[in-house]
């Protein structure tokens, strides 16, 4: 699909590619097809000019847009392995990380340099970015864009094109991106997608995004504009002839920016859902979500928006996407767990000894960098199929509480905690009191309640709920606001059972239900609620402010 995307590009030259927005939501041209293919053509030329060949390691630290899938594009026609450097990653993960990948050269944008250098005490206090010098890592730098002060040395825009490969010769089973999700600074955990498997995602992507059966949308020369930020929204889109806006990062500006444009389809990540719905926004068309989970109750508030379709897609880094399903199946299906629909085509699951969910298919990451390779990817998720063949998501595997000799997994039962009124909920463990057996928890509902919601009114909606859920019913509930963490913003559940503990002290306290709870003795009649816990159950105080979270896709 990439090469078809360049063939694309110079289809059209004068035709817009890239949309940013405004602060009134106006729509403005980042670049135009022909602008991104030269750009492309560019950076090719000048990594061919400093000796990089096929086989050879980028680093790129630059902000998603125009510039950044221009890169994408001259490392793929050269036959370049790209590796994805998050600027918020920390100085001591970062550092890892690129001893891990050992680039031959790192690609940054200014904003990035910045950061790592004359910017570093205004990033860290505004932001909580914090960098290491670039050039101090072991591998040159150069600065992709508009060059600030103390930056390095910018790539050459004028490098000659004679003798620059046209494309790349080589099989699918070349290397094509390292993308890090997790690990240590002592082991970085990185995914290896070869061309084949990147290119793979992609096509399943523009499957995805293909017109549902009976609907008819523009296409050609005249489609519609697309909404979104990622490298699998923008390539697929570009390719069937469609721009598309970058999400505005104000929610105000955003919800401008989709009633001005008005796009046919719509990708953001649930906290970008949920901000939008704050300001006001209106959707049209269809709206994609994923990255995090999106609860029924979310994706049924985008449709009321005025979106025609709202579709949660479960995708991880390892494998994008993997299933996906519509606001109205979601919200009709009543067993336990969380419903993410059926394994796309390709994709095929299993699951192993302990429950956990496995997936495969073209699309499947190659390999962990330093592993071997493995067909399968292990997600992490505790699953089970239902009898429709669809994915049911029964929490993380590592997200396990343990009550009183009993297993419990919150994704099973979160759910049915997103009653209206609810933006966000977790169940989470928290040491239990003092001369409980050793490693006991106690289990609590943390709610974030939506903007103006009533807490006396969802403490009852929430009781019905509470009591279906017999032995693993919580022992608090507690209302605050959830902390966040990372790029797509999830929740963090150890930020969460940290703030949790610090509002719940020690000793019984009561239930959504009204019984009261020890975290030993289970249900009790009604007795005192704990310290920190107002009778009604719910804490009160100020919300935690968001705090550092996990990826898909």
């Amino acid at each position: 699909m990439l090469d078809r995307l360049d063939h694309a590009l110079r289809a059209r030259p004068d035709r817009p590619a890239v949309l940013t927005a405004t602060r009134t939501g106006a729509t403005r041209t980042a670049a135009t097809r022909g602008e991104l293919a030269e750009l492309a053509d560019a950076f090719a030329a000048a990594l061919h000019a400093r000796g990089l060949r096929a086989g050879d390691t980028v680093g790129v630290a630059v902000r998603p847009g125009p510039r950044a899938l221009a890169v994408l594009l001259a490392l793929w026609r050269l036959g370049l392995r790209g590796a994805v450097l998050d600027p918020g990653a920390g100085p001591d993960v970062l550092r890892a990380r690129l001893t891990a990948a050992r680039p031959q050269l790192v690609l940054a944008d200014a904003a990035a340099q910045a950061v790592a250098g004359w910017a570093r005490p205004l990033a860290r206090r505004a932001a909580g970015l914090e960098l290491p010098e670039l050039a101090g890592l072991g591998a040159p730098v150069a600065t992709v864009g508009r060059r600030l002060p103390g930056c390095a040395p910018g790539l050459d825009r004028h490098a000659g094109r004679l003798g620059v490969p046209a494309g790349f010769t080589g099989d699918g089973d070349a290397d094509a991106v390292i993308v890090f999700t997790s690990g240590t600074t002592a082991r970085p955990r990185a995914v290896v997608h070869t061309r084949a498997s990147l290119a793979a995602g992609m096509e399943t992507v523009s499957a995805l995004f293909s017109p549902a059966q009976g609907k008819t949308w523009a296409s050609g020369p005249a489609a519609g504009p697309v909404l979104g930020g990622t490298f699998f929204v923008l390539v697929p889109s570009l390719v069937r002839g469609a721009p598309v806006a970058l999400p505005a990062r104000s929610p105000r500006v955003l919800a401008r920016q989709l009633a001005r444009l008005a796009p046919r389809d719509t990708y953001l990540a649930p906290p970008q859902l949920r901000d939008a719905l704050r300001a006001g926004a209106r959707f049209r068309g269809r709206v994609w979500t994923g990255s995090a989970p999106a609860s029924a109750e979310l994706l049924g508030r985008v449709r009321e928006s005025g979106a025609d379709e709202a579709w949660g897609v479960y995708a991880l880094t390892e494998l994008f996407p993997a299933a996906a399903v519509e606001s109205r199946e979601k919200a009709a299906y009543e067993g336990p767990g969380d419903l993410v629909g059926a394994p796309l085509p390709g994709v095929r699951a299993g699951s192993d000894a302990d429950g956990q969910l496995l997936l495969t298919g073209p699309g499947a990451r190659h390999r962990y960098l330093g592993e071997d390779p493995d067909p399968w990817v292990r997600t992490g998720d505790r699953a089970r199929l239902d009898d429709a063949g669809r994915i049911v998501l029964e929490g993380r595997t590592k997200d396990m509480v343990l009550r009183r000799a009993e297993n419990i997994y919150p994704g099973l039962y979160e759910p049915a905690l997103h009653v209206p009124g609810v933006e966000l909920a977790l169940l989470v463990g928290i040491p239990a009191e003092a001369g409980d057996r050793q490693g006991d928890e106690r289990l609590v509902a943390v709610v974030q309640p939506c903007h103006g919601a009533s807490e006396p009114a969802l403490r009852s909606a929430l009781a019905g709920p509470l009591r279906r859920m017999g032995t693993a019913a919580p022992d608090a509930l507690l209302f605050a606001r959830i902390p966040l963490s990372g790029r797509s913003r999830k929740p963090d559940r150890a930020a969460t059972a940290a703030l949790a503990a610090q509002r719940l002290t020690s000793g019984p306290a009561r239930d959504g239900s009204g019984w009261n709870r020890s975290a030993r003795n289970g249900p009790a009649p009604n007795g005192s609620a704990a310290k920190g816990s107002a009778p009604n159950g719910s804490a009160q105080g100020r919300s935690a402010p968001n705090g550092p979270q996990r990826g898909a896709a």
